[in-house]
């Protein structure tokens, strides 16, 4: 019985020393990531490094950048798939929401690419952008990289729980984010002043972490870690002579209450990791080799402690996802939370996508750019439930509340000469998705261009525009009695229309217009009968017009100007019904006008770009000014005026005509162009002459220089043909209106 009693006792001491080793050596190991840009680069090589020792993290807390990788982390991905992730994104163009010009609606492709400056207008003042960024790509991004875990709302339950902090604007105190949704928690932890926009998240205006706390060390110790690593990659504040740009000193001002509580910080953690980032700052995206260096050699010379601490844990192999895994789902609802002024019918229409078809999450991504792109949203925030007979899409939109904005363009060229543009835009004034323009266009011809559009998605849309527009040239006329006249032309046109869009490339509408036309010289010719004897001006037209109108138009270039790729459709039917008829000759007739363009660039430098375009008059036209005008060189034609390089404006005169033109365009400087055009012509009243189609065939040439900027495309173009002794130079600058 003794014996029984002993052998009870030392089992129970060495069960209980037992219990005790497997409770030491199985520790709970903390990670706190600090906030700090591009400088979080080096929190990857860490965690690199912290995989090769065999350390296991238990629970994750980051602020800003380290909300951003430490989240990602949490999700379930790997260091070497983190570093597959910095290496293939580009962060420049996540950050400025550069989205690509597909993505834009079909009205802002043809009216909405002229101006230089765009400032919104609230209660009556001019405002301006609370960020340079609103922070669309980065939450699409991240939505993108946690589509995996967008079910789970509370982060101790992702495969490794995780805390980060963000900063209430309001009332200048930190908010933990341990709940929510994942990416939009990060966002906001990691909105960087003047950077990316605050995010509103229960009805809190956050943003970056940093401000309050760039260090979480007492939340990660208080989930219940036994042991903390700490990887700040702070790099102090700077001296004067290093406060040389708007981002340091922004820096250096949130950097003062932070580097306050850093030595406080230091003493709860059991192993500091402090890459050196002296020579980086917020912005180095660029120098992401470099950083990643620096946080592996600092990660390297506490190897020795990192395996001490992996020895005293329990091990077991963790499930990684796989990157290059394309989930296809297809779409069985679609809920959307915070519209107002724009309607469900709106939102779908551009979204585009349709129910039960399958889909990626490329294909989502793409309809949430085509929403942001409306400029209409702050933020759109998406989540996919998935269910067993398909998903669930839910979004959350934030309506921009600012509906008025100014906005200010330039503009030189030979045929308008010195323009500058004022535009008052506002919207939903009389309903929902509507939008009214207004552009003044002051200089040496006055313009204006009014319209009123009520954009319904992918049901039939209203417009209603209204323009003035007049220019004044030397035109060739009458060779036997004037060689040149100067002509004056004015145009008055009012339309109401429907348009529907398809997929954002292709626009069909049709509808009424009213037009008047008056068209004078005051050039001293041998035509004396025909010059009215109350003005002394020679009239060629001067009537009122009612038309009916139809349209065509494909646009997928990428872009307005100087394109590389995509293709253009511009078809256009005008039924000249019934006229007041100036001239006493009217007989109704039609107009039909075709433009198709294809440009495609090789080598990255090198583009090439087509261009045809053809009209013809269906029925009598006795009108000369409503004949096809052709000549010149320029972007805003307008009515029957057609460019072709190599003659003077409205040189070649008749009732149809067909142009063909092909430009090489050489980028030998980022956004510089050499280019070169040949093109050639037809123009009369039998295109293609009995067969004989190159007879009579006009040729023009024109070589020059390209600049773009943020004016607009600045250029030198000289122009020559083979027809003729005469030669252009022509100079325009800004974009064309």
């Amino acid at each position: 019985m003794k014996r029984f009693f002993l052998l009870a006792f030392i089992f129970s001491i060495t069960l209980s020393f037992s219990q005790e080793v497997v409770e030491r050596e199985n520790i709970k190991v903390g990670l706190v990531l600090s906030g700090g840009g591009a400088k979080g680069f080096a929190h990857v090589a860490v965690l690199k490094v912290l995989e090769e020792a065999g350390v296991r993290i238990d629970y994750i807390g980051g602020t800003s950048m380290g909300a951003i990788i430490g989240g990602l982390y949490a999700s379930g991905y790997s260091a070497n798939q983190l570093d597959s992730i910095i290496k293939t994104t580009d962060f420049t163009k996540i950050l400025i929401d550069n989205l690509p010009r597909k993505s834009k609606p079909f009205y802002d492709k043809e009216h909405g690419e002229k101006y230089i400056l765009n400032v919104p207008i609230k209660n009556g003042k001019v405002g301006m952008p609370t960020a340079l960024s609103n922070g669309q790509n980065v939450l699409n991004l991240l939505t993108s990289l946690t589509q995996h875990v967008n079910s789970i709302n509370d982060f101790s339950k992702l495969p490794i729980p995780f805390v980060c902090i963000a900063t209430n604007l309001e009332t200048g105190k930190e908010e933990v984010l341990n709940k929510g949704f994942l990416p939009e928690a990060i966002l906001a932890s990691g909105a960087f002043p003047t950077l990316l926009a605050p995010v509103e998240i229960d009805g809190k205006l956050m943003t970056d972490g940093g401000v309050t706390n760039n260090f979480p060390v007492e939340q990660v110790k208080a989930m219940g870690a036994d042991v903390i690593i700490g990887v700040d990659i702070q790099s102090g504040l700077e001296n004067k002579e290093q406060l040389n740009s708007a981002v340091k000193i922004l820096n250096q001002i949130v950097g003062f209450q932070m580097y306050q509580s850093m030595e406080h910080k230091y003493d709860s953690l059991d192993l500091v990791i402090k890459p050196n980032m002296k020579t980086y700052n917020v912005i180095s995206f660029d120098k992401a080799k470099e950083i990643m260096l620096e946080g592996d050699l600092a990660a390297r010379e506490q190897f020795s402690e990192l395996k001490a601490i992996a020895a005293r844990q329990v091990h077991h192999e963790n499930q990684k996802i796989d990157l290059d895994q394309i989930k296809e789902f297809s779409i069985k609802k679609i809920n959307i939370e915070g519209k107002n002024h724009y309607t469900r019918a709106y939102i779908v229409g551009k979204l585009n996508i349709k129910y039960d078809e399958i889909i990626d999450y490329g294909k989502v991504v793409s309809g949430i750019n085509n929403l942001s792109a409306t400029s209409n949203f702050e933020y759109v925030q998406y989540q996919i439930i998935h269910e067993s007979d398909g998903c669930v899409l839910n979004l959350k939109v934030k309506e921009k509340n600012v509906s008025n904005f100014l906005k200010l363009g330039g503009h030189y060229d030979d045929l308008y000469k010195t323009s500058i543009l004022l535009n008052l835009t506002s919207k939903h004034i009389l309903a929902n998705n509507d939008m009214v323009s207004a552009d003044i266009i002051l200089g040496d011809n006055l313009r204006y261009n009014f319209d009123y559009f009520i954009d319904n998605g992918f049901y039939w849309s209203f417009g209603i525009k209204s323009r003035y527009n007049n220019f004044n040239a030397n035109i060739k006329f009458d060779e036997a009695n004037i060689n040149k006249l100067n002509l004056n032309y004015q145009d008055f046109t009012n339309q109401i229309y429907l348009q529907t869009v398809f997929e954002r490339k292709f626009a069909i509408g049709a509808g009424g217009e009213f037009k008047r036309i008056k068209v004078f010289s005051e050039t001293i010719s041998s035509l004396e009968n025909e010059i009215q004897a109350d003005t002394g001006k020679l009239t060629f037209d001067k009537s009122n017009y009612l038309n009916l109108i139809a349209y065509l138009k494909i646009d997928t270039y990428d872009k307005k100007y100087f394109q590389k790729e995509g293709a253009y459709l511009d078809v256009d039917f005008r039924w000249y019904l019934a006229s007041s008829d100036y001239n006493k000759n009217f007989v109704s007739f039609s107009h039909l006008k075709g433009k198709i363009g294809f440009a495609h660039t090789f080598f990255d430098k090198l583009t090439t770009h087509l261009v045809s375009e053809a009209g013809i008059t269906i029925g009598e036209n006795v009108n000369r000014v409503l004949d096809y005008n052709v000549g010149g060189y320029g972007e805003n034609f307008i009515n029957t005026f057609i460019p072709f390089n190599g003659y003077d404006y409205a040189s070649l005169n008749g009732d149809s005509f067909l142009r063909s033109a092909i430009t090489f365009r050489y980028e030998f400087l980022p956004k510089n162009y050499f280019q070169a055009t040949a093109n050639y012509a037809r123009v009369g009243s039998d295109l293609f002459n009995e067969g004989k189609i190159f007879e009579n065939t006009k040729s023009g040439y024109m070589f020059g220089y390209g600049l773009d900027t943020f004016l607009g495309p600045i250029e030198f173009n000289y122009t020559w043909s083979p027809d003729h002794s005469e030669n252009y130079w022509y100079f325009n600058v800004g974009y064309w209106f």
